[in-house]
């Protein structure tokens, strides 16, 4: 499934003026006690909200915070005036912390780790008329020169997605028939879809939800654990920084399920997007097509970094068509050479399916877009 929400959503100039269909959902938090009857709600001039009870007292309300936990990537509803939990996912945090390091001594430094998406990396080498290639090992040299240490891609995580991904609906299959809830399985790598599912369907579809993590998280665990022993850090130690091409991935990293309470600290610190990235060139002022180029790192320090790599399938990663091939081969032993699709209501909501002798053994759907997830899952 695709990204939900636009790519395009733009957090800075914001305004302060809300419209009343873009009224905050939590503008307050009220104690709700049984019995404690109707009260009415008073704003000061000062922006302070009071509760005024039936006889006349009067309690002054907290204002509630919004994270980018509670964000659902809408567009209007935050303001400046608002305490937003916002600054700690931005190219101008990546700037104070490569500043802070520049202020002390190497071993006293953080380390600071940015995983590049294959997703950016395609769109970064559109815009500079470069192959993939080139724009991996110029973007090494660019992170390098303003101050990191390490570049990854994440195809080497989302190897490790795909492949567990595949492992989960080959057990589910085969245990749908002491378990309701095995089948269907939901794949995508997309937290706006995650955080629609959990606000609007809840127990329904979560259960159906596949478990494993996606590309941008799985990073996140590799460098904070796996590298993290490598450079005998422990990973609060590590900075890390992940350039991924939607919004939507600054929700997943601040998420608390990929928060570390034993060392206070995320998996992924800071995501910044592909648009980011271009005015961190620009205020560099520098041009990626002029950078020289830079040797690429790996993850593992006894294999050599590999070339960038892509995969078949649809843009969003290429689940449906890896999990079907793997399926149809371990399940059944039917050798896969081309996935067929075949469009439903339209172009972006197709099935495929697998058949033998007539009989239907595997039923897949790619559905992209709100609403054609709605009527998916509806």
């Amino acid at each position: 499934m695709a990204s939900l929400f636009s790519g395009a959503l733009q957090l800075t100039d914001l305004d302060d003026f809300i419209a009343p269909s873009q009224d905050c959902i939590k503008p307050m938090r009220v104690d709700k006690r049984p019995g404690s009857g109707v009260a009415k709600i008073h704003v000061e001039d000062d922006g302070s909200y009071f509760q005024v009870s039936q006889d006349g007292g009067t309690k002054k309300l907290e204002r509630a915070k919004i994270s980018l936990d509670d964000c659902l990537a809408c567009s209007g509803c935050i303001t400046s005036a608002e305490t937003v939990l916002i600054t700690q996912q931005s190219h101008e945090e990546l700037r104070k912390v490569l500043g802070a390091n520049k202020m002390v001594a190497p071993d006293q430094q953080r380390l600071v780790v940015i995983s590049v998406s294959p997703q950016s990396r395609a769109s970064l080498a559109v815009r500079f008329q470069l192959n993939p290639t080139d724009t991996a090992r110029k973007l090494t040299a660019f992170f390098k020169k303003i101050g990191a240490h390490y570049v990854f891609d994440t195809t080497f995580s989302r190897n490790f997605s795909l492949l567990e991904s595949q492992r989960e609906f080959v057990r589910r299959f085969r245990a749908q028939a002491d378990s309701k809830q095995a089948l269907p399985m939901l794949t995508s790598a997309c937290p706006g879809w995650i955080c629609y599912a959990e606000k609007t369907h809840g127990n329904v579809l979560l259960p159906h939800i596949s478990t494993a993590r996606s590309p941008q998280q799985v990073m996140g665990s590799l460098v904070k654990d796996f590298f993290s022993q490598q450079q005998h850090l422990t990973p609060d130690k590590i900075y890390h920084v992940t350039v991924m091409p939607c919004y939507d991935k600054k929700l997943e990293a601040s998420r608390p399920d990929f928060f570390s309470q034993e060392h206070q600290t995320r998996d992924v610190d800071c995501v910044i997007t592909t648009g980011e990235v271009f005015k961190l060139l620009e205020e560099e002022g520098v041009s990626l097509s002029e950078l020289e180029s830079a040797p690429l790192d790996s993850l593992c320090s006894s294999v050599s970094a590999q070339e960038p790599t892509s995969h078949q399938g649809g843009g969003s990663g290429g689940y449906l068509e890896h999990v079907f091939r793997h399926a149809a081969q371990e399940l059944f032993g039917i050798h896969v050479t081309e996935v067929t699709y075949r469009p439903l209501r339209n172009k972006d909501l197709q099935e495929v399916t697998l058949e033998r002798e007539g009989q239907v053994l595997l039923h897949f759907a790619a559905a992209y877009g709100f609403r054609n997830i709605q009527n998916l899952v509806a």
